[in-house]
């Protein structure tokens, strides 16, 4: 590895550790240079890795400084504001009633009690049976001795990255990725690298010279781009992980609303996929799926029974159900058609970009508004969006991500109106 890129590893662990706090001030260069014995352009290096990685940032005339960082870069909670474009989690009106039917019968007292016993992180034979189905594709079907489940699919990712990637390594994701990932890497001590990204999706070449331990991606329907990864490019970010012999995270939580095949068709002997049922069914349903090659399988199920990620026998009972006798596939068929209504509302009022299939887009702000003042002012209207410092690694670009999934149709049509129209005001009115 680069002289530099350890260095700046060393004091992005202080940091992480809080050896080093937000505010304080880190010598001039040359001090440092002198300090680690490096030479000043060395040291130039390592001070513009940090920045790149939103460690720390530079103030004229003052010095350089630790960065200030929020205590959990994941949004808000629901129903905090009156419009919710933040949090994206589809509910249609028709669940209930769909999901009701199927409860019937395991609350049985005779069904209940095997329900309410502990259950493990391979969960039970039919729990695997019914997750292969759900999660299978034309091109990639699991084998039902793969899965392992926990109780979300955050606990998912957690359980998959701690077994890849140990205290002070370096977890490669695309440089605007889920909030979570950041929150997650940094309880594990972990550096994120971000990866650059086009309209296709992650760099190939951002992955050869990342240094990293494993990868996380979004390949299809990414959050909070909404950039699905066509055929070429995916083949040559596999091509890449092959030639690094790199482990991907593969996250499909979005994925029930397309058809495209996973990275794991393409890389089955290093791809660990990720999946949860809160995006799919209802967020009160939890479930998360991970779904690893077999040389991987042992160390994400100790990750998972270690870190106390292992899923409640009653919610693995209740989903063995709802896919078992269908209704699963049909909220998932109809929240495909209610995504893409959605985006339709969006692309007639709002210059967005989106996946027509997704239930979220991507608003580049028009000059002169910037993302924090942009977000004051919907809220000052009660709509919540997401700024794009939520989700970047690094440099944040002047966009906000609006989650389309939460309100009615109708408030959401409206609260697209009130966003337009501040749009086209400026932020000394609008702020």
């Amino acid at each position: 590895m680069d002289d530099f890129r350890r260095i700046a590893d060393a004091i992005a662990a202080d940091i992480a550790r809080g050896r080093l706090r937000p505010g304080e001030r880190l010598p001039p260069q040359r001090a440092f240079a002198r300090r680690h014995r490096i030479a000043n352009s060395t040291a130039a290096r390592v001070y513009g890795e940090l920045a790149r990685r939103g460690l720390i940032t530079g103030e004229v005339g003052r010095g350089t400084f630790v960065r200030a960082r929020a205590a959990e870069p994941a949004l808000a909670d629901p129903g905090s504001a009156p419009v919710d474009l933040q949090l994206n989690f589809p509910v249609l009106p028709e669940q209930a009633a769909l999901l009701s039917a199927g409860l019937s019968t395991i609350l049985r007292p005779d069904v209940l009690a095997d329900a309410l016993r502990p259950s493990g992180v391979t969960g039970t034979p039919s729990a695997r049976a019914a997750a292969a189905e759900l999660l299978a594709r034309d091109e990639w079907r699991p084998s039902p001795e793969q899965i392992l489940f926990t109780g979300n699919g955050k606990q998912s990712l957690a359980a998959s990255i701690a077994a890849l990637v140990p205290v002070g390594g370096r977890l490669g994701v695309e440089a605007l990725t889920y909030p979570v990932v950041r929150t997650i890497a940094g309880r594990l001590g972990i550096t994120l690298v971000p990866l650059e990204m086009d309209d296709h999706g992650v760099v190939p070449d951002a992955v050869r010279t990342a240094a990293v331990r494993a990868v996380y991606l979004q390949p299809a329907l990414h959050n909070p781009l909404g950039v699905t990864m066509p055929a070429e490019r995916r083949a040559e970010v596999v091509a890449v992980l092959e030639e690094l012999d790199l482990p991907l995270i593969e996250d499909c939580v979005y994925t029930f609303l397309c058809d495209e095949p996973p990275l794991a068709a393409l890389a089955p002997d290093r791809t660990v996929v990720v999946d949860s049922l809160s995006k799919r069914i209802a967020p009160g349903l939890t479930l998360g799926f991970v779904v690893p090659p077999a040389a991987l399988g042992d160390r994400i199920a100790a990750a998972a029974r270690g870190g106390g990620w292992t899923a409640p026998r009653f919610a693995l009972d209740v989903a063995v159900h709802h896919i078992t006798d269908g209704t699963a596939a049909t909220i998932q068929q109809a929240k495909r058609a209610d995504a893409t209504a959605r985006q339709r509302l969006v692309a007639a009022k709002l210059d967005v970009r989106a996946d027509p299939r997704a239930y979220h887009c991507w608003w580049e702000l028009p000059p002169p508004w910037r993302a924090d003042t942009f977000v004051a002012a919907a809220a000052r209207e009660g709509i919540a969006v997401t700024p794009a410092s939520a989700f970047a690694v690094g440099k944040a670009p002047n966009a906000v991500r609006l989650a389309l999934a939460s309100p009615p149709l109708d408030r959401l049509s409206t609260a697209l109106d009130v966003l337009a129209g501040i749009a086209r005001g400026t932020p000394e009115l609008g702020a």
